[in-house]
């Protein structure tokens, strides 16, 4: 396993996250593991060196956390992994249950934390953008949390670049904690973040940890023009035949299916290698709803590519609608 600092911090990471969605409550999504089926998933992640994992408290309404929480401090010291998840949607109806009001925030990371069974988070992230709450008071209550020794840095997931550079902009402005992350929607058949937001986050030295760096399976090359796909969560996901089943999608898998058979590489490993290449990304964040899944995600570490070989993987892109970051986003998008 190789590791990276995560943007301008001092934390290293690994190169290959694991995203946490897939573990919880199958009641939440027909596609997710138990606890039980999990344990496998942790014990292989761990066993390569990932010591990145990711989840958020709106997965299986919390469930996600209990059994993220409960897996790590059975299997690793506390010290060894970092911890990252997130706060803004709702687990229940209600006003101040959602959001990222200071009332919500200081309420959901506590919930976060008791869920874990820890007493810190390493890595505390904003799930979207609020336009019902004014910035500053997310980012007060943020830095009082950080100050308050339950986080330890914080994060931000799919937004506008305009307004995380005008988060950056405020806690500067106030000496609060800024976000040092930027978890967004980036992968070889949405390349959108390269006109804004990756430009901001390179010269604010903001680390990119991309989620659906596979385009939810599509980049796997099992999907068909008549065939959505055979898998529990492909029959399911409305977003990855919503967002990835354009034509000109097809192009650019097409391209890929090429260049792996020629290179006797998968297009996954391909596809990942080519993320893992682009300036600013630290760290992809995979799911995994089999163990070969983390196997082969870590294979695409020792994938070279050259600049001739991204440019003819890039080739065949087309300009997309903005996916990722909508208002109101839906609550299984990432």
């Amino acid at each position: 396993m190789n590791y990276k600092k995560l943007g301008n911090t001092g934390l290293e990471v690994s190169r290959i996250c694991l995203g946490c969605m897939s573990y919880g409550d199958p009641d939440w999504r027909p596609w997710i593991l138990d606890e039980d089926e999990a344990r496998l998933h942790f014990c292989a992640a761990l066993d390569v060196g990932i010591n990145f994992f990711d989840t958020a408290d709106m997965y299986s309404n919390g469930v996600s956390e209990e059994v993220t929480g409960k897996l790590l401090r059975e299997m690793a010291a506390r010290d060894d992994y970092v911890l990252a998840t997130k706060v803004f949607f709702p687990l229940a109806a209600g006003p101040n249950l959602g959001g990222l009001s200071r009332q919500h925030i200081l309420a959901a990371c506590d919930d976060s934390l008791r869920r874990l069974g820890l007493d810190h988070i390493d890595l505390y992230q904003v799930h979207r953008w609020d336009p019902s709450t004014p910035i500053e008071e997310t980012l007060e209550a943020l830095d009082s949390l950080v100050r308050a020794g339950k986080v330890r840095y914080l994060g931000a997931s799919s937004m506008a670049a305009w307004q995380f550079s005008k988060a950056l902009h405020s806690a500067g402005e106030n000496g609060w904690h800024r976000f040092v992350s930027m978890q967004n929607h980036y992968n070889l058949v949405y390349r959108e973040e390269e006109r804004e937001m990756i430009p901001l986050c390179l010269d604010q030295g903001i680390g990119l940890i991309p989620w659906s760096p596979l385009a939810r399976g599509f980049l796997t090359g099992n999907r068909t023009r008549d065939d959505k796909g055979s898998t529990r969560r492909a029959n399911s996901d409305s977003f990855a035949q919503d967002w990835y089943f354009l034509e000109e999608d097809f192009v650019v898998v097409d391209h890929l299916l090429e260049f792996a058979a020629e290179r006797d590489d998968t297009p996954a490993a391909l596809a990942l290698a080519w993320l893992l290449s682009m300036p600013g990304v630290v760290s992809p964040i995979i799911g995994s709803t089999k163990v070969e899944h983390i196997e082969a995600a870590c294979a695409a570490l020792d994938v070279e590519l050259s600049v001739a070989e991204i440019e003819r993987l890039e080739a065949p892109y087309s300009p997309h609608t903005i996916n990722g970051h909508d208002q109101p986003a839906p609550r299984d998008m990432v």
